[in-house]
């Protein structure tokens, strides 16, 4: 690929958002890496969605120690892409990790213990070439650590400046309750498995971040690729469902499911959107809510996915015929 030189353009579109009541404002659409750029993917391709996105205005980048696969290799190509390509613009982007699930033997390698924390966010320091993120993440609840020691891991990469701001994620109601009164350094954002098709959020947690001033970012915001038409005529041969098949399976893309991506198709074409940007735009309008990180496999989806925030708004008897079909 040629010398990147950013788009100069790049920020005119994008309306940032406030996430809780911080001092930081995230793109509405964030780039997740967690599927396609592992070791196991084209480079030039994670490289091209990459640039991409940063000169569509998408500054936030989401990874964890464990995305790949193999794990940890989503962190060594964006550490590639940023030496080779976005170094010059470090200041301009927001980089987040996160430790929590399974990444190396023993008892040390996953979960919430201060060390595991700790020693997982030196090695991704070290993938990415990155002096500190600006956001590091305990990726799940630990039933088997006291929750003060969980976050006073946290607390602790932000003052060892590896770390600007601190979040959790995949916590429920109660424990982000508890979180949030154990952590010294304010709990900046709660990502969430949240979509039309996945809405536990509603039930407590929306509430709670909109009170405690913590902003919501949700992860799989298209269900993987059902809220999309992509599975409408059949399962495609490069879709996630045959070509990965660990989070998305067959059964999933079952016919009760798609009559209800058919019947929500038909509200987004009469928006002017796609059903991914009406999705996408469903979940921006919860005020709790500050942004989304989709997965891409090719620039096209990330350029049609990226506009959805052009229309947030939705009718009363939209969002009332969107609860009748779910």
């Amino acid at each position: 690929m040629s010398q990147y030189i950013a788009d100069p353009k790049r920020y005119e579109s994008v309306r940032y958002r406030r996430c809780g009541r911080s001092g930081l404002r995230l793109p509405p659409v964030s780039l997740g890496l967690w599927h396609n750029f592992g070791g196991v993917h084209s480079f030039e391709n994670s490289r091209a969605m990459l640039r991409r996105a940063f000169d569509l205005g998408v500054t936030h980048i989401d990874l964890a120690n464990n995305y790949g696969p193999p794990a940890g290799s989503a962190e060594e190509t964006f550490g590639r892409v940023l030496k080779l390509d976005l170094a010059p613009y470090r200041d301009e982007l927001i980089i987040s990790t996160k430790a929590g699930y399974d990444m190396w033997p023993g008892p040390y390698g996953e979960w919430g213990s201060r060390k595991y924390l700790l020693a997982s966010l030196d090695q991704s320091l070290k993938r990415m070439g990155l002096e500190y993120v600006d956001i590091f993440y305990s990726h799940r609840p630990d039933p088997g650590t006291p929750i003060e020691e969980t976050m006073s891991a946290l607390d602790s990469a932000v003052r060892s400046g590896k770390a600007l701001y601190v979040g959790i994620s995949n916590y429920n109601v109660d424990q982000t309750r508890a979180a949030i009164e154990a952590l010294d350094a304010p709990c900046l954002i709660h990502q969430m498995r949240y979509s039309m098709f996945k809405r536990e959020p509603e039930e407590g947690l929306l509430q709670l971040l909109e009170d405690a001033g913590v902003g919501g970012i949700a992860f799989s915001p298209l269900a993987q690729g059902l809220l999309t038409d992509r599975y409408l005529a059949g399962i495609p041969a490069d879709s996630r469902v045959m070509t990965d098949g660990r989070f998305l399976k067959a059964g999933d893309v079952d016919e009760g499911r798609l009559a209800k991506v058919r019947a929500l198709g038909q509200i987004a074409a009469a928006r002017g959107q796609t059903l991914a940007q009406m999705a996408i735009a469903w979940l921006l309008r919860q005020p709790a809510m500050t942004s989304t990180i989709i997965g891409a496999s090719k620039v096209e989806q990330l350029e049609q996915n990226v506009t959805a925030a052009a229309n947030l708004s939705f009718a009363p008897e939209e969002l009332a015929r969107i609860e009748e079909i779910l």
